[in-house]
């Protein structure tokens, strides 16, 4: 008789796909480096320096219900984001983190055959989850200055409309976009939504930018998604907590899909609190802003590279006249983690995170010290 082989009922999809690499934590990265956890620059996963307020930590220590299942609906969260932000909380959605929303709506929305709207470089998620799918990505470049193509991403969508594969059905759009720290101009922003297609805009560093977040025009639009998440401004990102501001047709399916308690207790008990500490958590964010104003300075001046404007809590810098790579590991020798890039549209780029102001003085220092 042969041996059954279970491997082939796996979704042939899966196969051809590769795994995500996140970063290494921080206990692998000790051991390997020889240095203490707490001695470790950590700037390669744009995360926020200084955690959460005290105020979360308090919260999460003294509650006493976590043998008892979470609110499925996230309620009191939905409503406060509500109140903060001035938006009904019916068209809120909570996820574990905003990459479970990102997945949602892939599975949602897309088919094998459909495709999806991507603009690289940007988020490796968006095209990760629909390929998942079996959807295609079609994938439109920014230009050289990372700014958007938008002629030829509405060409795109049109094309695929009337062309003989499937629709696209999504366009992604970060802002500011991740890896470049750009910002989506109102016009931009504007001609994305004429296209025939759900435009999902993923604000997660918009509490750094100079620019106001667009979930108010999701009333004004219904083919439009925007993203948030407690990661980055409430320093939350281990804890995983995100939301979403989603026209109401869509927010009528996404109760019937929503796994229920999705969301564990101790993020919304962090998530609650920080956000009944709004103050502390704008406190922060403004050190962050000054703090990427002081990076991006010291940056311009290192002879061997050249800092694109970010509208986020980190910085992508073009290397010159020598390998990325050899300065990415200068610094990894040193104990400062930095982000290197090796794709086509990134080749030469190193990305660095707004770190605490002695991690900034750190990370300078020994910049200068290559020149």
């Amino acid at each position: 008789m042969t041996a059954f082989d279970p491997s082939t009922l796996l979704n042939p999809v899966i196969k051809s796909l590769s795994a995500y690499k996140p970063v290494e934590p921080l206990d692998s990265l000790s051991a390997e480096l020889g240095f203490r956890v707490e001695d470790l620059v950590k700037l390669d996963a744009n995360e926020n320096p200084y955690g959460p307020p005290r105020s979360v930590l308090e919260a999460l220590a003294s509650y006493d219900w976590y043998h008892i299942y979470p609110d499925s609906a996230q309620t009191r969260l939905r409503e406060r984001l509500a109140a903060l932000h001035g938006v009904p909380e019916s068209m809120i959605a909570v996820g574990s983190g905003s990459d479970e929303l990102l997945n949602n709506l892939s599975q949602m929305f897309l088919l094998p055959g459909d495709r999806i709207l991507d603009m690289p470089p940007t988020f490796l998620m968006y095209s990760s989850n629909a390929r998942l799918y079996g959807s295609e990505v079609v994938e439109v470049p920014r230009r050289p200055d990372y700014s958007l193509d938008v002629e030829a991403v509405a060409t795109a969508v049109l094309d695929g409309q009337a062309g003989d594969g499937g629709p696209v059905k999504i366009v992604y759009a970060a802002t500011p976009n991740n890896p470049t720290g750009t910002w989506l101009t109102d016009d931009e922003c504007e001609r994305l939504l004429d296209l025939p297609a759900l435009v999902v805009l993923d604000e997660a560093y918009v509490e750094f930018a100079d620019e106001p977040s667009r979930i108010a025009r999701v009333a004004e639009h219904d083919n439009l998604v925007v993203l948030r998440t407690f990661s980055k401004a409430v320093g939350m990102a281990g804890l995983r907590l995100g939301w979403g501001v989603f026209p109401d047709w869509l927010m009528e399916q996404f109760w019937k899909f929503k796994q229920p308690y999705n969301v564990n207790q101790a993020a919304l008990v962090a998530g609650l609190t920080g956000l009944e500490h709004w103050s502390e958590v704008q406190m922060v964010v403004d050190r962050i802003r000054a703090g990427q104003r002081r990076l991006w300075t010291g940056l311009a001046g290192i002879s061997f590279l050249d800092p694109v404007p970010s509208a986020a809590n980190f910085v992508l810098c073009r290397v010159e006249g020598r390998p990325a790579l050899e300065v990415r590991d200068g610094l990894r020798r040193q104990g400062i983690l930095v982000r290197y890039y090796d794709t086509p549209l990134l080749s030469g780029c190193i990305r660095i995170s707004v770190g605490r102001e002695d991690q900034i003085d750190r990370v300078l220092t020994a910049l200068q010290e290559m020149e």
